[in-house]
């Protein structure tokens, strides 16, 4: 007997409740975002059941984590987009890229939406700005002019760094979005400037932030508020540039000076926070007191010496030697040398002290009259010509003056350079010495070498003595001639000739030698009045006399001078 098999309840059964089940779940519509269940592995795909008639498959390489490890088991579960329900073979296509895509395009959307903010890295530098990856993997654009509050010289240096951003610009279809930095700093700056505005006072000491440097100060971040604080405020020493003690980014702490709630200025100091050097500095450099410092500056008049910080001294140029000629503190001095010198003044009211290096050698000067007294001859050379004279160096810085008038007894000079040049060696007689100044000055002679010839000359040339004369200069009033080398007469117009005279250039010549009686003499003045018809005169009465011891005894007087007559009208 067989047993009637009957059918098990049924396959027709079955196939109607899984039709009966899928159509009681809700449509999945093309594009939308479905959760599903990885159902299976095949190769290089992954067969994920989103609850339709079919699977769809998507490709491991989606499924890879940052390192591009692929992670993904059976039954996991996996978000994916349904990117088309039934293909050409009937397959759904699936992408979990695309879903994730999607998820944070919709993200930033909402936050765009909702004004939030997201977070991104820049990743490199662009035309016009900067290139931001934001969470997601999605790329967004950061314009130069919103990176910070103030524009950005080195974009460079915000590369792969992460920051928050505000959305200024979004459109989906294009894929464009456009981000602010700026925006978010600008209100956090709001909101702390607010708080800095309420808590500031004069006198406060607070923390900030360098943040600018200028040339002139460093204004200072104190929290939304920016202080300047002035180079003059930065130390009591010298300060060249502010770059010289901040840079940008550095943490100071400063001192309120000044402070208007209503214009929002800030005044800062940082010196204000020490005391004052200046404070009975009169006891520390009392005038006579050796000190030591660095050279910090160097002007044309002068050198100035870091004795401490905050307190300079000024050594003149003329406080520098002695004996050396010092148009430029250069010449000896340069920045950052340490030096010694003798304090000569302090003026705490003013911030002065007065310094001096030579001091702190023996003066030269001292010894002048010991070593050149008057009277004694030196040996020295030519430094310098004016017109007033020669100067005459006989030792390192120490000079004497020969004027024009001690070069020569006889010589009419009207430059000193017709007898000397820079460098001759010449001697001279000490004169005088004049220590009434800071400087002694020595006055030389050259002629008081020699006897002055005029001492002799009176007895030399006594009145009515003819002597030979040589013409050396014409003028309309007379002519000058030589009586010997350095000693000159004037022969008048009027003791030219017996005859009326208009102009000496009709009867003399330069060069000319001519026979003159001396009829003045004038040492005191050294003056010689020389008369050239004079001689005449007495050249002819001695003719005349000769004449007649020559002639015949029978000869008259009236003879005898009738002749010489004669010889002189001829004449």
């Amino acid at each position: 007997m067989h047993e009637q098999i009957t059918p098990a309840a049924g396959d027709d059964d079955f196939a109607a409740l899984f039709e009966q089940t899928v159509q009681d779940k809700p449509e999945v519509k093309e594009g939308s975002i479905v959760k599903g269940t990885v159902v299976d592995i095949i190769g290089d795909y992954a067969v994920v059941d989103i609850g339709m008639k079919a699977e769809g498959q998507v490709p491991l390489r989606e499924f890879a984590d940052e390192d591009g490890n692929i992670v993904v088991n059976i039954g996991d579960e996996a978000e994916v987009l349904l990117e088309v329900s039934e293909d050409n073979n009937g397959l759904v296509v699936l992408s979990k890229d695309k879903a994730r895509k999607r998820k944070v395009w919709d993200e930033i959307q909402a936050a765009t939406e909702a004004e939030g903010i997201v977070s991104g890295i820049i990743m490199a530098r662009v035309k016009g700005g900067l290139s931001v990856i934001l969470q997601g993997g999605v790329k967004a654009f950061l314009p130069g002019s919103q990176v910070d509050l103030r524009p950005v010289r080195n974009l460079d240096s915000f590369i792969n760094q992460e920051f928050e951003f505000k959305i200024i610009k979004f459109n989906k279809k294009r894929g464009n979005i456009v981000l602010s930095r700026r925006v978010l700093l600008e209100a956090e700056r709001a909101s702390l400037k607010n708080d800095t505005l309420n808590r500031l006072k004069e006198g406060q000491i607070v923390e900030g932030v360098v943040k600018n440097l200028t040339d002139y100060g460093a204004f200072i971040d104190l929290g939304g508020i920016d202080g300047l604080l002035h180079i003059t405020d930065m130390s009591w020493g010298r300060v060249n540039h502010p770059s010289e003690l901040f840079q940008v980014g550095d943490k100071v702490k400063v001192k309120v000076l000044k402070f208007n709630s209503d214009s929002e200025r800030v005044s800062l100091g940082l010196k204000q926070i020490t005391d004052d050097p200046w404070i009975n500095a009169e006891e520390r450099y009392i005038p006579g007191t050796v000190v030591e410092g660095k050279v910090v500056s160097i002007k044309d008049y002068g050198a100035f010496i870091e004795l401490e910080e905050g307190i300079e001294g000024l050594v003149h140029v003329s406080e520098m030697s002695w004996t050396r000629q010092i148009k430029n503190p250069k010449q000896i001095l340069k920045i950052g040398d340490d030096v010694r010198a003798v304090v000569l003044d302090i003026d705490v009211s003013q911030n002065r002290i007065s310094l001096g290096m030579k001091q702190l050698e023996e003066n030269p000067y001292d010894k002048v009259v010991e070593t050149y007294p008057p009277g004694s001859v030196v040996e020295g050379v030519v430094r310098n010509i004016a017109d007033f004279g020669v100067f005459v160096e006989l030792e390192p810085g120490i000079d004497g003056l020969v004027h024009i008038t001690d070069l020569s007894w006889t010589q009419r000079v009207r430059h000193p350079s017709e007898l000397f040049k820079k460098g001759d060696k010449v001697k001279a007689m000490v004169l005088n010495i004049d220590n009434s100044g800071e400087k002694p000055k020595i006055s030389l002679g050259l002629k008081q070498l020699g006897q002055d010839p005029w001492d002799r000359i009176p007895y030399d040339y006594p009145i009515g003595k003819i002597i030979e004369v040589k013409i050396l200069k014409l003028t309309d009033f007379g002519a000058f001639a030589e009586i010997e080398p350095g000693i000159e007469g004037l022969i008048h117009i009027s003791e030219i000739s017996e005859e009326r005279v208009d102009d000496p250039r009709s009867h003399l010549d330069p060069g000319q030698k001519v026979r003159a009686e001396i009829i003045q003499m004038d040492a005191q003045e050294r003056k010689i009045g020389l008369s050239i018809k004079s001689a005449r005169r007495q050249d002819d009465l001695a003719d005349a006399q000769g004449f007649v011891n020559a002639s015949d005894a029978s000869a008259t007087l009236g003879d005898v001078f009738k002749g010489a007559l004669g010889r002189m009208k001829k004449d």
